[in-house]
C-alpha cells in the first residue's frame, strides 16, 4: 500500500489544494518567496491534508471549508517544522538541506512566524473561527510537548508515562486536529468530531513510534535519526529497554547516548533488550484502537483509505 493508493478518492481534491496552498503563503518579499517555493518544491508525503480531506469525506461533503482547513494545517505544520530544525540546530529535513541549514537561523525564525501569521490571517479573513479554536489549542500542545522533551533530554530521564504525554502533544496533537477540522468542516455532529479527535490521538501515536524505530532499523530512511541521538532524544525503544537492565548497565548506555559516536552500541543494546518488538506491540495496539473507531462509520472509499493510511503508518519507511 502506498500513498498514491490512499489519495485515490481525494486525487482531484489534492491536486487543488497545491496550488490553493501556493497560492495562500506566496509573498511579495523576494526571500519570503524564495523561501516558500523551496518548501513547496521539498513538501514531503503531506499526510495530514490527506487526513483532513479523507476525515471530511468520511463525515459528509467535502467543501471550500475542507480546503481553507487544509491549507491551515499545512502552513502550521510547515512553520513548525522550520522552528523544530533551529531548535535541534538541524541542517537537513525530508534528505535535503533545512531552510536552517541555508538561510541560518534568523531567517528561518523569521519565515517561520510569517506563516503562522499567514494561518491567522486566513482564518480570520474567512470566520473560520472553531479552526482557529482547534489550531490554537494544538499549537500551545506542540509548545508544550517541546519543551518538556527539551528539558528532560538535558537530563535523559524519560519513563514511559512521560514519552507518551510528550508524543500526544509534540505529534499526536495535530494529527488529531487534521482529523477534527475535517470533519468540522463537513459539518460533522459532536459525537463523531469526538470519535475523529480520539482517531486522530491513536494514529499519531502510532507514527511517531514508526519513526522511533527508524533509528533502529536503518540509516537510510532520509529521516533525522542520527540527529536525535546527537540531540539525545530518548525514543520508546530505547526507554523500555533502559526499564531492563540495572543501574550501571544503565549509566554505561547514556554514557554512550552522550556520544554519538558509540551510536551501534546503542542500536545493539535496544535489539538485544527486545526494545523494537516492544514498540512494535504498542504501535499494534493503538492502530487496532484506531480500526475500531473507523469501525463506527459506514462503508466508504474515503473509510477505506483511512484504513489503508492506518495499515500505511505501522509498514512505512520513510
Amino acid at each position: 500500500m502506498n500513498l498514491t493508493d490512499i489519495e485515490f478518492p481525494i486525487r482531484k481534491e489534492m491536486n487543488d489544494f497545491k496550488l490553493k496552498l501556493k497560492s495562500s503563503i506566496s509573498s511579495d518579499n523576494s526571500i519570503i518567496d524564495t523561501v516558500v517555493n523551496y518548501i513547496l518544491k521539498r513538501k514531503g508525503k503531506q499526510l495530514r491534508p490527506i487526513l483532513v480531506f479523507l476525515s471530511s469525506g468520511l463525515n459528509g461533503k467535502i467543501s471550500e471549508s475542507t480546503y481553507r482547513a487544509a491549507i491551515l494545517i499545512e502552513i502550521l505544520h510547515t512553520a513548525t517544522l522550520i522552528h523544530d530544525d533551529v531548535v535541534d540546530d538541524s541542517n537537513y529535513r525530508r534528505g535535503f538541506f533545512s531552510i536552517n541549514a541555508l538561510w541560518k537561523s534568523k531567517y528561518s525564525v523569521l519565515v517561520g512566524d510569517y506563516l503562522l501569521s499567514r494561518g491567522l490571517e486566513l482564518s480570520v479573513e474567512n470566520n473560520d473561527f472553531k479552526f482557529l479554536g482547534v489550531l490554537s489549542n494544538a499549537v500551545k500542545k506542540m509548545s508544550e510537548g517541546e519543551i518538556t522533551q527539551l528539558k528532560k533530554s538535558k537530563s535523559l530521564d524519560i519513563d514511559e508515562k512521560t514519552y507518551f504525554k510528550i508524543i500526544q502533544e509534540k505529534t499526536a496533537s495535530l494529527f488529531s486536529s487534521c482529523c477534527v477540522m475535517g470533519a468540522i468542516s463537513s459539518n460533522s455532529n459532536k459525537k463523531n468530531i469526538s470519535l475523529m479527535k480520539e482517531f486522530g490521538l491513536l494514529l499519531g501515536q502510532a507514527f511517531q513510534i514508526r519513526d522511533d524505530m527508524f533509528g533502529y532499523l536503518s540509516y537510510d530512511t532520509g529521516k533525522p535519526s542520527l540527529n536525535d541521538f546527537k540531540q539525545a532524544k530518548i525514543t520508546l525503544p530505547l526507554i523500555y529497554s533502559l526499564s531492563k537492565v540495572n543501574k550501571t548497565k544503565k549509566s554505561e548506555i547514556i554514557k554512550y547516548l552522550k556520544n554519538y559516536k558509540s551510536i551501534d552500541k546503542i542500536i545493539d543494546f535496544v535489539k538485544e533488550q527486545g526494545g523494537i518488538d516492544y514498540s512494535q506491540h504498542l504501535m499494534n495496539n493503538l492502530t487496532e484502537k484506531a480500526h475500531s473507531i473507523l469501525e463506527k462509520f459506514p462503508k466508504s472509499d474515503y473509510k477505506k483509505s483511512l484504513v489503508n493510511l492506518l495499515n500505511y503508518t505501522i509498514s512505512r519507511n520513510i
